[in-house]
């Protein structure tokens, strides 16, 4: 594992050297213990009174900001131990790390030698290194959210309607989670910048694919596609996907969001997720028997098959 250029720390991507099978479990792993500890940070906060949504403040937190209150109070010592745990997986990092002026105002402006832009979207800014690594740069919107998602709601001629809507931290570190377990580019979430909270990820170069190539017939294979009646979706290729046992929504793997890995494979680089809502699932128990059926056979068929002696 090689040192990162511009943090100096550890990373095991390079260009578009694709990572041995033992980086991507450890790199898949980081992942999950980052989420993890989010979480627990959230609920620590949660038991002192502090909101949680947006996720910015808890996400932005110093470690030693609640150093004194830790020492009086147990209730802070456990949010002050967990803000600890959360920012070694999280570092705090500053974009004159990689060769921005100390104010910036337009990252494509304003970037340093070191980078080239690639593309400007949306949720992010990505330039690509001198060992040709691409970081992606995501800004976060004035009111705290960043990136995006999805919100659910019942639907009259299908069972849920699914609506893209602003995200969170904590949606976009589960995006970098889901974009590895679906064997897409490695991916890596280098830090959080304090002043602008803008999060910063690293991954592996790919070839692009030609704009507006139809990719319906080459999505990650362990993606599932779902009944029309069950779910509509205001993105691209809506699947289902099962992480840990829970069903989640994951969508926009269009031909700007997938490319060609060295090894020839088509790997994501970006989507669009969120996990389906168990209350509103509960009210939809076609859904719900669906879910439960793809879950143990991801072909599944829209019905249950019925005995004859059932008839």
């Amino acid at each position: 594992m090689q040192t990162d250029p511009f943090t100096g720390r550890p990373t095991c991507i390079q260009g578009g050297r694709l990572p041995s099978d033992e980086d991507r479990r450890a790199l898949q792993h980081d992942h999950r213990r980052r989420l993890e500890a989010l979480a627990r940070l959230g609920a620590a906060a949660a038991r002192v009174g502090i909101g949680t949504d947006p996720d910015d403040d808890i996400v932005l937190w110093d470690s030693d900001e609640v150093g004194l209150l830790a020492e009086a109070d147990p209730l802070w010592h456990e949010l002050n131990e967990a803000a600890r745990e959360f920012r070694d997986l999280l570092p705090i990092i500053s974009l004159e790390d990689f060769g921005f002026p100390g104010q910036v105002e337009d990252l494509l402006a304003d970037c340093g030698s070191r980078l080239r832009p690639v593309s400007s979207g949306v949720e992010a800014t990505a330039f690509q290194a001198e060992d040709r690594s691409i970081y992606k740069f995501f800004m976060p919107r004035t009111d705290g959210r960043i990136g995006g998602t999805f919100e659910f709601r019942r639907g009259e001629e299908v069972a849920l309607l699914a609506d893209a809507a602003d995200g969170s931290y904590r949606a976009m570190l589960e995006k970098f989670d889901l974009i590895v377990r679906l064997d897409g580019m490695p991916t890596e979430v280098i830090g959080v910048t304090k002043n602008e909270g803008v999060l910063v990820t690293k991954q592996t170069l790919g070839t692009l694919l030609t704009e507006g190539a139809d990719t319906s017939g080459v999505q990650p294979a362990p993606l599932i596609p779902i009944p029309s009646r069950f779910l509509r979706a205001h993105r691209d290729h809506p699947r289902l996907y099962f992480v840990e046992g829970k069903p989640w929504l994951v969508a926009d793997l269009h031909s700007k969001n997938l490319v060609r890995a060295a090894d020839g494979e088509l790997r994501a680089i970006d989507l669009l997720a969120a996990r389906f809502p168990e209350e509103l699932i509960a009210k939809e128990p076609l859904l719900a028997e669906w879910l439960e059926r793809a879950r143990i056979d991801p072909a599944a068929p829209l019905m249950r098959a019925t005995d004859d002696d059932e008839l």
